[in-house]
């Protein structure tokens, strides 16, 4: 069966996780992005960015800690780094890559990290294709990477970046992470390695 060819739109889209549709929409996505790795022989990579050090900033590893609990490991054509345990942040961001591509011939990279937005859009999700720029919401310089890059917008942007990380709602961090892992292990259903997996 021949898979016809997929492309994000130009513009990031914006999910609303309390919206009773969105979780859909974002699953479609994901299923072509799925269908599309799948038809270029791609491994389907997830990294999940993010420490458990900020609140606002362990969105990233508990995408990551769902997804790998749900991925099983002797599965080819998908991988998963980022945990609570194994976390990828700004000190090992540069060596995760660089082993990702070590260890891969040929990945598609889906970033995942949070950010900070304007209120109106705390609790929604992101998605758009091209690379994800981390770090950018606290002034750091990190590797650009991805793509495609999810975020999860966790509260609003400001002078004092790192001090709203830490007193981000947890409770908004896990209803995003939420929806964005039952998202990608839903859409993961198309993909041959996984059906009858998760």
């Amino acid at each position: 069966m021949r898979i016809p060819q997929f492309s994000l739109p130009e513009k990031t889209i914006y999910y609303n996780s309390r919206q009773k549709m969105a979780l859909a929409r974002f699953q479609n996505y994901m299923k072509q992005l799925v269908l599309q790795s799948q038809a270029e022989h791609k491994t389907l990579i997830f990294l999940c960015i993010g420490s458990d050090r900020a609140t606002g900033d362990c969105f990233g590893p508990l995408v990551g800690d769902a997804l790998s609990q749900k991925i099983p490991q002797r599965i080819s054509g998908v991988a998963v780094y980022g945990t609570l345990k194994n976390p990828v942040h700004a000190l090992n961001l540069e060596d995760t890559i660089h082993k990702i591509y070590r260890s891969h011939s040929n990945p598609y990279i889906v970033a995942i990290d949070a950010s900070l937005g304007v209120p109106r859009h705390i609790g929604y999700v992101s998605l758009g294709r091209g690379p994800l720029l981390p770090g950018i919401g606290v002034k750091k310089t990190l590797p650009c990477i991805g793509e495609v890059a999810i975020t999860g917008i966790v509260n609003t942007s400001g002078n004092k970046c790192h001090a709203i990380l830490q007193t981000t709602k947890l409770s908004t961090v896990v209803e995003l992470s939420n929806f964005v892992s039952t998202g990608i292990l839903q859409s993961l259903q198309f993909h041959p390695s996984f059906q009858g997996t998760i």
